[in-house]
């Protein structure tokens, strides 16, 4: 090859294989989603590949998910106003921290680094009965609003966020950022004009990790969102609920909300690789 490494053709298949069959279901969806009710019900989506021009093809499921009851429209809209908010903050803090935990010198550093790596363990869902205490009504007043779930995906992402950079910065020349002191530049220079561009693979692997945790969420969503600011996973379930063997409207909503989280990964999966690899070995 032209790297020079020699690659088997078994793993080349092995690869190839996993591919095919971890598409299979998303596949399955799609067809579906464009199949009538009849033939969902009578026959699997898997019998197009031997009689497709049998088949009652219709845009109809996708017009009925944006004009019917469901309204995804709307719920799509919602689910942006969440996702980008709640991806951006806690990024934006974390790095932050991680910038202070890398490379200045505090007391207790050590040990605030161990508190927030011990919260990560910790189930969300233990948080969520105080969470509803102090944002709702009896609280701040806030739950029901998108301002809510910011606050939540924020605090619930960051110990993740931290910990994946502060692993990446470590592995960053100290050299540039003692040469960058020395020049008489604040941290505040520092880490925008070094730090932050050299730690952006990083930043964008915990970004897709980020958005596609907070767009694919629904018990934040469902229990500190109104109903009006439902998410398309909100509604997707309640759709679930209200149209009983509505398979078809299941199938084109759950295709459509998938839709801009796959493009999402696609754009960033470069960065997102190089994220993950860069940080693992130091030097």
């Amino acid at each position: 090859m032209k790297d020079g490494r020699p690659r088997s053709w078994t793993s080349i298949i092995v690869t190839v294989l996993l591919a095919i069959l971890w598409s299979i279901p998303t596949l399955g969806l799609l067809i579906n989603s464009l199949r009538s009710r009849d033939d969902i019900v009578s026959s699997g989506w898997w019998t197009v590949f031997t009689d497709p021009f049998g088949q009652g093809w219709t845009w109809d499921n996708y017009v009925g998910v944006f004009t019917g009851a469901a309204d995804m429209g709307v719920g799509f809209l919602n689910t942006v106003v969440v996702a980008v908010p709640a991806t951006i903050l806690p990024i934006m803090f974390a790095a932050f921290a991680a910038y202070a935990f890398t490379f200045l010198d505090f007391r207790f550093k050590e040990t605030l680094f161990v508190i927030i790596v011990g919260v990560m363990v910790v189930p969300i869902q233990v948080a969520f009965q105080p969470m509803l205490n102090m944002l709702g009504p009896n609280g701040i007043g806030i739950s029901g609003e998108f301002v809510a779930t910011w606050l939540l995906h924020t605090g619930f992402g960051m110990p993740l966020c931290v910990y994946t950079l502060r692993n990446y910065m470590s592995t960053l020349p100290y050299s540039v950022v003692e040469s960058a002191k020395i020049d008489g530049a604040s941290h505040y220079q520092t880490f925008w004009l070094l730090v932050a561009p050299m730690a952006m693979p990083a930043i964008a692997a915990f970004a897709t990790l980020q958005f596609l945790w907070v767009w694919n969420d629904l018990l934040i969503a469902k229990l500190f969102l109104a109903p009006s600011n439902a998410t398309v996973i909100v509604q997707l379930q309640q759709l679930l609920g209200t149209q009983g063997q509505g398979e078809e409207l299941l199938s084109a909503g759950a295709f459509f909300s998938m839709a801009l989280p796959i493009l999402v990964f696609f754009f960033l999966q470069r960065f997102f690789v190089r994220g993950l690899t860069s940080g693992s070995v130091k030097g």
